[in-house]
C-alpha cells in the first residue's frame, strides 16, 4: 500500500464519520504531514453547488437523478484526486461505497450502472482503506436532533437507513482487509484511539 493512501470515511447519518475525519486531519496537521480533505457531495466550488441542490429539503429528485447528481459532484473532484494521488494523503468524507450503499441498497438503482460510471470517472484510482462507522437507531436520531439544521438525507425513515447501513456492511465484509468497522455506539475516545492507531500504520 502507498504511504500516501486514499482513506475514506463512510457511514450513515449520525455515525460520526465527519467527526473522525476531522480528528485525523488534526493529527496530520500536528505531524506536519501533507494531505488533502474532500467531502462528497462537495469538495470544490462546483461540487458544493451540486451539494446544495441535492441536499436541499425542497428538492424532490427521483432516484436516477439523485445518482447522476452525486456522480456529477464526484466528477468535479476527480482532477484534485488525480493531481494528489500518491503525492499526498487523501482523506474523503463519503466516496464510491456511499453511492452503492445509498443509491443501490437504499434506493434500488442497478449496481452495475453505478460501478460502470464510477470506473469511468476514477480510471486507475483505487481507495486504499475505509473506515465504516456504524450506529444504532437510538444514537442516530439522538444525534440528528442536536443538529442546527437538517438536510434532505437527514429526514429518511429508519427502514431506509437500515438498508443503507446493511449495504455498507456487505461491502465491508466482502473486502475485510481494507475496511475497519467502527462501532460509533461505543465511547468516542475508544474509537479515536482505534482510528489514530490504524492511521499511523497506514502512513508510516
Amino acid at each position: 500500500m502507498s504511504k500516501k493512501p486514499i482513506i475514506v470515511f463512510e457511514g450513515i447519518e449520525g455515525s460520526g464519520k465527519t467527526y473522525h475525519i476531522s480528528l485525523v486531519s488534526k493529527y496530520l496537521d500536528q505531524k506536519k504531514i501533507d494531505y488533502i480533505k474532500i467531502r462528497e457531495p462537495g469538495g470544490n466550488l462546483n461540487s458544493e453547488k451540486i451539494r446544495k441542490l441535492i441536499l436541499n429539503t425542497k428538492s424532490d429528485f427521483n432516484k436516477n437523478t439523485d445518482l447522476l447528481l452525486y456522480l456529477a459532484a464526484r466528477s468535479e473532484n476527480i482532477a484534485a484526486i488525480k493531481k494528489n494521488h500518491k503525492k499526498k494523503i487523501i482523506l474523503i468524507d463519503r466516496f464510491t461505497d456511499s453511492t452503492i450503499a445509498y443509491q443501490h441498497y437504499g434506493m434500488g438503482v442497478d449496481i452495475n450502472i453505478i460501478r460502470l460510471i464510477n470506473k469511468f470517472l476514477l480510471e486507475d484510482i483505487n481507495v486504499n482503506y475505509t473506515f465504516l462507522n456504524i450506529v444504532n437507531k437510538k444514537n442516530l436520531f439522538s444525534r440528528l436532533k442536536k443538529r442546527k439544521s437538517l438536510n434532505r438525507y437527514d429526514k429518511f425513515n429508519m427502514s431506509f437507513y437500515n438498508k443503507v447501513q446493511n449495504g455498507f456492511l456487505k461491502l465491508a465484509n466482502s473486502n475485510k482487509k481494507s475496511y475497519k468497522i467502527i462501532n460509533s455506539n461505543l465511547d468516542i475516545k475508544i474509537n479515536e484511539a482505534i482510528i489514530i492507531e490504524k492511521i499511523k500504520k497506514l502512513i508510516n
